[in-house]
């Protein structure tokens, strides 16, 4: 299994309580780590192959304020060990990452346009759920909200072969975070709301529900 963490503010701002945290889960998460953060028009995408608890590069991103961002950490279950496998992913606005394993990828890929098919890099399972997903979106005419729901109806009709999918997807704009199969947290506090595969930092925490999605945007939390 993989960590991960996203955040959403209306003001930039450090995360670097929780990524700390999860530089510590990383010990045992150690296939390699990425940050994406955005504060301005810009997405900034750091990514490594080292553990994080024992790279410097990912210390050097603890400092980095911004107004979204998602951050992983990899233990890998599909796919070498390499920059192209290593999560967050991103196309154009779109940031993701996935924690859990999916089993029958066969089914995603069909429910994956040709287009998404061909900007796949890496070898992982992740990166073609993110394609899925965002086939979803570009079908909703490129409503994310609406992409993201019609994307979590179609793993629950793949049954038992979706897997684990428990993703984050941002736009720039919001946060998407959808639990299955792997555990999914919320916190809101003091105009930042943030999701994690589990509680960081000493805040307190909201467990998502099994199979819902959420929508943040800065300062709170919604069911889709």
């Amino acid at each position: 299994m993989c960590r991960m963490l996203g955040w959403i503010a209306g003001r930039a701002v450090s995360a670097r309580e929780q990524l700390r945290g999860l530089r510590e889960l990383s010990v045992q998460h150690a296939d390699g780590w990425g940050i994406a953060t955005r504060a301005g028009a810009e997405w900034s995408l750091r990514k490594s192959v080292a553990c994080a608890a024992r790279c410097c590069g990912y210390d050097d991103v603890l400092a980095a304020e911004s107004t979204i961002g998602i951050a992983h950490v990899r233990k890998k279950t599909v796919g070498e060990t390499s920059v192209a496998n290593t999560h967050p992913f991103r196309r154009g606005p779109f940031v993701f990452a996935h924690n859990g394993t999916v089993k029958d990828v066969a089914a995603v890929m069909a429910g994956t346009s040709a287009e998404r098919l061909a900007e796949i890099e890496g070898q992982t399972d992740s990166e073609k759920l993110f394609a899925f997903v965002l086939t979803h979106v570009d079908h909703a005419g490129g409503d994310v909200e609406r992409g993201a729901q019609a994307a979590v109806r179609a793993l629950a009709a793949i049954g038992d072969g979706a897997g684990a999918a428990t993703f984050l997807l941002t736009c720039g704009s919001r946060l998407y975070a959808h639990r299955l199969g792997r555990s999914l947290f919320t916190h809101v506090a003091d105009g930042v709301a943030m999701t994690a595969s589990e509680p960081l930092g000493g805040l307190s925490w909201l467990e998502v529900p099994e199979r819902s999605l959420v929508v943040l945007d800065a300062a709170s939390v919604r069911l889709a």
